[in-house]
């Protein structure tokens, strides 16, 4: 990586200037036009510089952020593999959503040619999250996603992981150029006023956030307020609650227990779908076996691990919060994490807005219920969220269960943990406010949707209309003709 490549991408609040919004918009024109082709080769570039640079970049996010050198190799491989996914995406074509309404002159009223497909917004600011220095991060789905479909992408560099932000940036921008994208397709920039011109700035036309609710909630307000406001797809706080019947806990409340822990202190809790609110039955086998752990299962997580001493320290904050409540006692742990804590469920309705504030880090609340009639009314009282786990007996239903946990979140299992979000066709991460603010998600591959906007195109000439909307199907796409699906002409 030379320091013209790393110079040119990466911009501090002391360079942070209209040149790299010169940049992006001119780049947006070009991207506009390129082919699905040209960006699938762009991703794929990237995908290849990182896998081929893996050891320097595990070695500085290790240091930078103490996730370990397996989590972190696996999440490099997770976001080469969702940049190769994007890549297919583009191939597959039916991202595009292109709709063609041949003319009917006989119709009342008469019907014109119309035809319709999604186009890129143009630049987008994508801010780095600091639980996923890769895949939510510089390199991540966000950037990917929307350099798929042609906006260029102006990320803003988490705090917590300064050097392996630059060292990224490099190695982005040094990919995409060597690949044929335009200068001014990617860049970086570090500190907070940076962000702030970020989302305020006219060249912006849409913001991909990853944070807390309150510094997202603040940025989808600065993005609302413009004079031309734009869209904030903003993934922010989640409870990720977890319902555990009593036929489920009698067949095997012992290994759910397990597989709890695992969930709750994976990465130190610091995955936006670590389940933060457990509901058990009263005298649970779960509760049991939980308090049952060994101290040095336990001893295994510990704030200093954690991803940086602001969050430590939030957690340790949050743990004494949890502790302070009447009527809550701990089942296992400490302050400094993990932190296991159970509580009854009149105290939850007493306490519930104190017990569903997100503590970010190793730490959940279990709530014992007696009946289905004091389960239902708990969970009536849960707000929006990214995920909501169902473990029922294996012969057993229950749909007033499942209907109230299908209201409140964008994925529901029936099984395992939320941790762990696949990248593919058919995730979804997202969910109502405030795990997100929108209804779309940020992994997968209708990730791209965010950053794409529908325009008709009637009566035009042939000449005039983009390649995937000519009769001749000249990039062999999915389409929708007259009403009916045809995957490919």
């Amino acid at each position: 990586m030379t320091d013209e490549i790393l110079d040119r991408a990466t911009f501090d609040q002391a360079t942070f200037d209209q040149a790299i919004f010169d940049r992006a918009s001119a780049a947006a024109v070009v991207m506009a036009r390129s082919s699905g082709a040209d960006r699938a080769g762009w991703l794929r570039a990237v995908a290849d510089a990182l896998d081929a640079d893996v050891a320097d970049l595990v070695a500085i996010a290790d240091r930078e952020t103490h996730l370990g050198v397996a989590r972190l190799t696996g999440e490099v491989a997770r976001t080469s593999g969702q940049l190769r996914l994007f890549a297919s995406v583009v191939d597959e074509g039916s991202y595009l959503e292109a709709t063609i309404d041949h003319p009917v002159p006989t119709a009342t009223p008469p019907r014109p040619d119309l035809r319709r497909m999604l186009r890129p917004l143009g630049p987008v600011a994508v801010f780095a999250a600091s639980n996923f220095p890769f895949a939510f991060s510089v390199a991540g789905g966000d950037t990917a996603s929307a350099l798929a479909v042609g906006s260029p992408v102006i990320v803003k560099a988490h705090p917590g992981h300064p050097e392996l932000s630059r060292r990224t940036a490099g190695l982005v921008e040094k990919a995409l150029l060597a690949a044929g994208a335009p200068a001014g397709a990617f860049a970086l920039v570090e500190g907070y006023e940076a962000g702030i011109a970020l989302v305020q700035h006219p060249a912006i036309a849409a913001v991909a956030f990853t944070g807390s609710v309150t510094g997202g909630r603040a940025l989808h307000d600065l993005a609302a307020a413009r004079p031309a406001p734009i869209p904030f797809y903003g993934e922010l706080g989640s409870i990720n609650p977890v319902v555990v019947t009593r036929q489920a806990d009698a067949e095997r409340g012992s290994t759910l227990a397990t597989g709890l822990f695992g969930s709750v202190t994976l990465g130190m809790g610091q995955f936006c779908t670590k389940p933060g609110i457990v509901f058990v039955p009263t005298d649970s086998a779960l509760e049991a076996q939980l308090g049952a752990l060994e101290s040095s299962t336990v001893d295994a997580v510990l704030t200093e691990s954690m991803l940086t001493e602001s969050i430590a320290a939030g957690f340790t904050a949050g743990a004494e919060r949890l502790l302070d409540i009447p009527g809550v006692r701990p089942v296992l742990g400490s302050v400094s994490g993990p932190l296991v804590v159970t509580t009854p469920v009149d105290t939850f309705d007493a306490h519930a807005d104190e017990l569903l504030t997100e503590v970010f880090g190793p730490a959940t609340v279990l709530v014992r219920y007696d009946t289905d009639a004091q389960l239902l009314a708990a969970l009536d009282r849960l707000e929006g969220t990214l995920t909501a786990t169902l473990h029922a007996g294996d012969s057993e239903r229950v749909p007033a269960v499942l209907e109230r946990l299908e209201q409140i979140a964008g994925r529901v299992l029936f099984a395992g943990w939320p941790t762990g979000v696949a990248v593919t066709w058919a995730q979804h991460h997202g969910g109502p406010w405030p795990s997100t603010t929108s209804q779309f998600t940020s992994v997968g591959a209708t990730a791209v949707r965010r950053f794409l906007r529908p325009i008709a195109y009637q009566d035009a000439p042939a000449a005039a209309l983009p390649p995937a909307l000519r009769d001749e199907n000249p990039l062999g796409i999915p389409r929708r003709v007259d009403g009916i699906l045809a995957t490919r002409d």
